[in-house]
């Protein structure tokens, strides 16, 4: 019974925040282990990934990327700088009288 007593006690006298500095410890460890397995997944997908880019231009106003490629960027001729991206392969110069676009057009591709 005394025993009993005594650890009650402690169980009574242990200060909360001890047990929730304890809960964290444990939180912050389990995060740690989720994020490194995380990164390394992560990581290896990455790497297996490249970046394939190209660019195409065109006389006029509108210019298509490739078959499977979007554009990412577009730039027009007659010092226009008012551009958009369509249908997301596609650039379109919104100046009058345009001369040529050009579209930086990329595509994901996995290696290995």
């Amino acid at each position: 019974m005394m025993k009993v007593a005594i650890f009650l006690l402690f169980v009574v006298l242990i200060p909360s925040q001890y047990t929730h500095a304890q809960s964290c410890t444990i939180d912050n460890a389990i995060n740690l282990m989720i994020k490194s397995s995380t990164e390394s997944l992560v990581s290896s997908v990455l790497s297996k990934v490249k970046l394939d880019c190209t660019s195409v231009s065109a006389r006029g106003a509108d210019v298509s990327c490739p078959s499977g490629y979007l554009a990412t960027a577009c730039a027009c001729g007659m010092a226009c700088g008012s551009w958009d991206i369509r249908g997301d392969a596609a650039c379109h110069c919104q100046c009058a009288n345009i001369d040529w676009t050009s579209a930086r057009c990329c595509k994901t591709r996995v290696v290995g």
